[in-house]
C-alpha cells in the first residue's frame, strides 16, 4: 500500500533516530562525567547501594582524622609522662642523698628543692590532664566508624580514675618530704626485715595472707578501718620489698606509707592519727609475722603525744555522764560521754567531733567493738577528768578525778633519715605507677594506629565497591559512542529515504 497521508517508514526512522540520539546522549554524559549512574533513573537500586558506600567513606575519612587527633593527644601525654618520670628521678636522687646518715649538708635545702619539684610535677600533670577531674583523666572514646554498631565504631582508651593520675596526690607523694626527722618504730618487725633475702608468709600450705587492721582518723575526725593484707600465693612466700609494696598500695590512699628503716624495723608514716593491729594469719603452714602478730593491741602514732585508755565496758554503768576537758594551748573543750557512747566507735566519734579542730584525735587501738583506744596529737595536750561516772565500775584507767596530766613524751624514737626513707619507698611505688600509666597511654596510641590502618583499608574497599557500581566503563562507553554515532547517521540517512518515498506517487499520476 502506498499512502500520502501516513509515511510509516519515516515514522519508524524517526523513532530509531530518537532512540539512537538518546543512546548517544547517555554515552556522552557517562564519558564526560565519568559516572555510569548520573541520575536515579540510570540504576535506582545500584544508586542506593552506592550511596551507602559513599556515606561510609565520608564517615571513615573523618574518623581517620579523629583517630589521628587522638593519637596526637596521646603522644603529647606520652611526652609529658616521660618528663614527669625525669622529675621523679630527681626526687629519688634528692631523697637518696638525704637518706644517708653521713650527709653533712643542709637537709632543709634539699627538701626545698624536693618540694619545688613536687610542685612542678603537679603543674605538668595538670597540663597533660592526668590529675583528679583533669581533661583526660577519663575514659576517652574516639569515634572512627566502619562498625556494624556505634559501639563497635568507637575506640576507647581508659585513662580514668586515681590509678591514672600522675600528680603528687595521685602518685602518693604529696605528703612526703626529705627533711630531717621521721619515726622509727621498734619492736614491730616482720621476720628479720633487715635481711632483704628473708621471705615472709612462707610455709608448706601454698601461701597465705597476713592481715593488719588500720584504724585511721581523717582531718575531719571521721574514723575509718581498713583491712590491709600481705598475700603470698606460693610456698616461697613474698620478699620484704613486695610485702611493703602490697601494704603501700592499700595505705597510700589514706595518706599513710609503709617502709623499712636501716635497722630492719617496719616504719608506718602518716600525717594523722592511726593505729595498726595485726588481725590474723590464714593459710596452712604459714608462719605468723613476729611482733605484731602476737600483740592484741598495738597503738602506732607518729605524733609526739599519745595516751592509751581503758576499754569502754568498764567506764559506764548507767546514763550518768562522764566529762573530759581537753586543753591544747589556750583552747579547752569539754566532751560529755555517757551510756549513749557505750561502743568505742561512738565514743571515738563523740570525742573527735569536739577535738579534731584542735588537732587532738581519738583512735581505736584494736579491732574489737568495745576495745581500747588512744588519744593522739602531734603536739602537747592535757586531759582533765572533770566529772566521773560514779555509778560505773571506775573512771578511765589511770585518770583520776580532777587530775590533769600533761601528755608530752614521744612514744617513738626520732630518726634523722626516717622521712627520706619513707619518701624513697613512696617514690619507688610512684615510678612503677608512672610506668603503668605510660603503658596504658602507649597501648592507646597503638590501638588508635591499628584502628587507623583498618579504617584506611575500609575506605579503599568501600571506595572500590562504590566505583564498581557508580563509575562508567570508559572503554565500553567509547565503543558505545562510536556505535551510537553510526546508528544516528544511518537513522538520518534512512529517514531521508523514507521522506522521499511519497514522491513516487507523482510518477503514477503523470502516467
Amino acid at each position: 500500500m502506498i499512502s500520502l497521508q501516513t509515511n510509516v517508514n519515516s515514522l519508524v526512522a524517526q523513532e530509531n533516530l530518537r532512540v539512537n540520539s538518546q543512546f548517544q546522549s547517555n554515552t556522552i554524559q557517562q564519558l564526560t562525567s565519568g559516572y555510569r549512574i548520573n541520575k536515579a533513573g540510570d540504576d535506582a537500586a545500584g544508586l542506593a547501594v552506592a550511596n551507602t558506600f559513599r556515606s561510609d567513606v565520608a564517615e571513615l575519612t573523618q574518623g581517620v582524622r579523629n583517630a589521628n587527633d587522638g593519637a596526637g593527644q596521646l603522644q603529647i601525654m606520652d611526652g609529658g609522662l616521660n618528663n614527669i618520670s625525669q622529675i621523679v628521678d630527681r626526687l629519688k636522687t634528692l631523697a637518696t642523698e638525704s637518706a644517708s646518715a653521713t650527709f653533712t649538708g643542709d637537709r632543709t635545702t634539699l627538701n626545698s628543692e624536693y618540694q619545688t619539684m613536687l610542685g612542678e610535677l603537679n603543674r605538668q600533670a595538670s597540663n597533660i590532664g592526668l590529675v583528679n577531674n583533669g581533661e583526660f583523666n577519663k575514659s576517652l572514646s574516639v569515634y572512627i566508624g566502619g562498625g556494624s554498631t556505634q559501639g563497635n565504631a568507637q575506640v576507647t582508651v581508659d585513662l580514668s580514675g586515681q590509678i591514672n593520675q600522675v600528680d603528687s596526690a595521685g602518685l602518693s607523694l604529696a605528703t612526703t618530704n626529705i627533711d630531717a626527722g621521721g619515726t622509727t618504730l621498734t619492736g614491730n618487725t616482720i621476720n628479720n626485715l633487715n635481711n632483704p633475702a628473708t621471705m615472709i608468709l612462707t610455709g608448706g600450705g601454698g601461701g597465705g595472707t597476713q592481715t593488719f587492721l588500720v584504724n585511721y582518723i581523717g582531718s575531719s575526725g571521721a574514723q575509718t578501718q581498713l583491712a590491709a593484707t600481705v598475700t603470698s600465693t606460693g610456698n616461697a612466700g613474698v620478699t620484704v620489698a613486695n610485702a611493703v609494696t602490697q601494704l603501700n598500695t592499700q595505705l597510700n590512699p589514706l595518706g599513710l606509707t609503709a617502709a623499712v628503716d636501716s635497722s630492719g624495723s617496719l616504719v608506718i608514716g602518716g600525717t594523722a592519727a592511726f593505729s595498726l593491729v595485726s588481725a590474723n594469719v590464714t593459710g596452712a603452714g604459714v608462719s605468723n609475722t613476729s611482733g605484731l602478730a602476737t600483740q592484741a593491741s598495738t597503738a602506732i602514732n607518729l605524733g609526739d603525744s599519745n595516751v592509751s585508755l581503758g576499754t569502754t565496758t568498764t567506764m559506764f554503768g548507767d546514763a550518768a555522764p562522764e566529762i573530759l576537758a581537753f586543753t591544747n594551748g589556750t583552747v579547752t573543750k569539754n566532751v560529755t560521754l555517757d551510756a549513749t557512747n557505750i561502743t568505742t566507735a561512738n565514743m571515738v566519734d563523740t570525742i573527735n567531733a569536739q577535738t579534731a579542730s584542735m588537732g587532738i584525735y581519738a583512735v581505736k587501738t584494736d579491732g574489737n567493738a568495745n576495745g581500747g583506744f588512744a588519744i593522739q596529737s602531734d603536739g602537747s595536750f592535757n586531759i582533765t577528768l572533770v566529772q566521773a561516772d560514779t555509778a560505773a565500775a571506775g573512771p578511765w584507767a589511770g585518770l583520776a578525778l580532777g587530775a590533769s596530766p600533761a601528755i608530752t613524751a614521744a612514744s617513738q624514737s626520732a630518726s634523722t633519715i626516717g622521712n627520706s626513707l619513707g619518701a624513697l619507698t613512696a617514690i619507688q611505688a610512684a615510678v612503677a605507677k608512672i610506668g603503668q600509666v605510660q603503658g596504658r597511654v602507649g597501648a592507646g596510641e597503638n590501638q588508635l594506629q591499628y584502628a587507623i590502618n583498618l579504617a584506611q583499608s575500609q575506605i579503599t574497599n568501600f571506595s572500590s565497591a562504590d566505583s564498581n557500581i557508580r563509575d562508567a566503563d570508559v572503554a565500553a562507553e567509547a565503543a558505545n559512542l562510536t556505535k551510537a554515532q553510526v546508528l544516528q547517521q544511518a537513522s538520518i540517512a534512512a529517514m531521508a529515504q523514507a521522506n522521499s518515498a511519497p514522491q513516487q506517487v507523482l510518477a503514477l499520476l503523470r502516467g
